[in-house]
């Protein structure tokens, strides 16, 4: 009696650490896949610094060429 519980209470562990490491799996492919994200904003970002600076040095050009 005592080897059937102890074998019970070993598979029950071991399906809840089965499930705890799928859930830990879970989280690392969508932290994964929000740092993917983060880093796209962060190169558009950068893109439309660029394009704002190239703007503004355009402008900066023409009104000195005004005065």
């Amino acid at each position: 009696m005592i080897v059937i519980v102890w074998q019970v209470a070993a598979t029950w562990r071991a399906r809840m650490l089965a499930a705890r490491e799928g859930q830990y799996k879970q989280l690392a492919t969508k932290y994964a896949q929000l740092l993917e994200d983060n880093v796209e904003l962060h190169r558009r970002s950068i893109d439309e610094l660029t394009e704002a600076r190239r703007s503004i040095a355009s402008m900066e050009k023409m009104m000195r060429e005004i005065e």
